[in-house]
Formats: structure tokens, C-alpha cells, sequence
């Protein structure tokens, strides 16, 4: 079976170990490992990158040359053009349990939301983003990761659910696919305006979630006087000072912690960046960047 592969060059390359005639690969512009064994395998001619030209006319004449029987795509970050949809069968890999979480940040809300499970859908690929019939899912604890960790855990899964269907398919097993659910549709879209700031009166959990979700780009924007800083990692904090209201900010505790006041106790900042110059400072690094300030309010 011949394979045309979009996306990340490690989905190509494990297709190929597998067996499958990978006759070329179209990769998104994202830096990514395994280009150059790609080419050594496929050639020049047979590998195009996105990042360094655009794609389409030589993707055309690829898709004449070489009649793929199957189109693959793992972490292809533009919209398939339905023509190229119409040269084959084409499926692909989201990182959510579709119909929950289409679209391209599916690691941001499925930890902001506070799903206990999430996990990966191999699904036809239609013209509507993430809508084709559900090929295959694996699920995945949340547990306390965040949004880099929760991308990465997701890979390897995916990619295993990926090379079981492309085998399968080679095989002549014909895939009953499950459409999915309109009233289960659920969007997750890059998190913007409110998504990007906490109301401090919310619970520690939620606050917690909503900088694990955050993390660990942007981070959560804090600003402690004349201190912006990006919370990148937190915990609820075991002891801060009672007075302290929600979203009042202090220097507290032996060694001194930056804590920050929630609706039902606080959070101690373990981890951020310094918005200035981008300097990732550990906790006792965030207590030094703001100086000796005892007690400070968050503009």
C-alpha cells in the first residue's frame, strides 16, 4: 500500500519501519526531529517541507507521479485542501477523545476543563476540521501534567494508534468508523482575552489548573509591584498569612516563597519567567526578583 505522509517525520519514518511504501511526505513547518533520515530514505525529490517552500504545486505533481492509496497525517498543522482529500481515503491523529476538544489546542482545555481522561482519535479526515468518523481511541490520565507534558505523553499513543490502523487497513480490514456526536461537540481553540488570567477568588484547584493549562507558554501573567512575571508552576501552598486577600500577594515562609491568595487558601509559585527578558527563575529566584517586599498586592 502506498502511503503519502503529512506531518511530523517521525510518523513517516515508523510507517516505513512498519513496512509500508511511504512513496513521499509533506512536513509541517515546525521544527521537528528526523527530516534528514527522511530524505535519506525517501530522497529530495519525494520530501517537502513547508517551512522552506509552499508546497502545493509540487505536492500536486507527487500526488500524479505516485497515486497514493492512503493519505496519513500526524501533527500536519494547515488545513488538508479537499482536492488532496479527493486523491485518496485520508486519515489522520487529534490529540482529544473527539468529539470533545476539536480543534488546535486540545492540551490547554482538556486540563483547564479538569477531564480526568483525555487521549488520541485516529479519524477520517473530511473537509471540517476533526469532524470524520472516529477510526480508533486511546485514552490517557490527565493526572496533574501540564499542557508540554500532557503534548508529549500524547505521542506515543497516537503514534501507536496510528501504525494499528494503517496496518489494518493495509491488510484489506474494512473500518467501521463511529460518527460522531453533533451534541458532544466540543471546541478548543488557542486560549486568548479571560483564558489567559484567573479570577483569584476561584478555588486553588481551579487556579492550579488554569496554570498547569497555561504552562509552560504563556505561563500565567502575574504582576507583584513592579515585578511581571509568568507563573509557570505552582502548588497549593500549605501555610500563607490569613490577612491576605484573594489575589493579595506576599513574601511568606522559611526560606521566603511568593504566595498568592485563592478564594478558599493560596498557592505558592515554584516556577516562572521573568516577562523582561524571558529568564526562567526557579521559586527562591522569584523571592530575589521582587526583591524584599513583604507584603504586595497583584495589579
Amino acid at each position: 500500500m502506498k502511503i503519502a505522509v503529512f506531518g511530523l517525520p517521525l510518523a513517516a519514518l515508523l510507517l516505513a519501519r512498519d513496512g509500508h511504501e511511504v512513496v513521499f511526505a509533506v512536513l509541517s513547518p515546525v521544527a521537528a526531529p528526523g527530516e534528514r533520515r527522511l530524505t535519506r530514505l525517501l530522497g529530495d525529490q519525494r520530501v517537502v517541507s513547508a517551512a522552506r517552500e509552499e508546497p502545493s504545486a509540487r505536492v500536486e505533481a507527487l500526488f500524479d507521479e505516485h497515486g497514493p492509496d492512503l493519505v496519513v497525517s500526524w501533527f500536519w498543522t494547515r488545513k488538508l485542501p479537499i482536492e488532496w482529500l479527493a486523491r485518496a481515503p485520508a486519515i489522520g491523529v487529534h490529540p482529544s477523545l473527539l468529539p470533545r476538544h476539536r480543534g488546535p489546542n486540545p492540551f490547554f482545555w482538556a486540563i483547564d476543563a479538569g477531564d480526568p481522561l483525555t487521549g488520541v482519535s485516529v479519524h477520517r479526515l473530511e473537509s471540517e476540521y476533526d469532524a470524520g468518523e472516529v477510526l480508533e481511541q486511546r485514552t490517557l490520565p490527565v493526572a496533574e501534567m501540564d499542557s508540554w507534558q500532557l503534548a508529549r505523553a500524547l505521542d506515543r499513543p497516537s503514534l501507536a494508534a496510528l501504525r494499528d490502523v494503517v496496518t489494518r487497513i493495509s491488510k484489506g480490514e474494512v473500518l467501521r468508523g463511529r460518527a460522531q456526536d453533533p451534541a458532544q461537540v466540543s471546541w478548543a481553540p488557542e486560549p486568548d482575552g479571560p483564558l489567559l488570567r484567573v479570577d483569584w477568588a476561584w478555588p486553588t484547584d481551579r487556579v492550579l489548573r488554569r496554570i498547569r493549562a497555561l504552562s509552560p507558554d504563556p505561563g500565567l501573567a502575574v504582576e507583584v509591584r513592579d515585578t511581571p512575571l509568568f507563573v509557570t508552576r505552582a502548588e497549593a501552598a500549605k501555610d500563607f498569612p490569613s490577612a491576605l486577600e484573594a489575589g493579595e500577594a506576599a513574601l511568606w515562609g522559611e526560606p521566603l516563597h511568593l504566595v498568592i491568595r485563592t478564594g478558599d487558601g493560596a498557592i505558592r509559585v515554584n516556577r516562572a519567567t521573568l516577562a523582561e527578558n524571558d529568564q526562567i527563575l526557579s521559586g527562591k529566584e522569584v523571592v530575589h526578583a521582587i526583591a524584599s517586599r513583604k507584603d504586595v498586592v497583584l495589579d
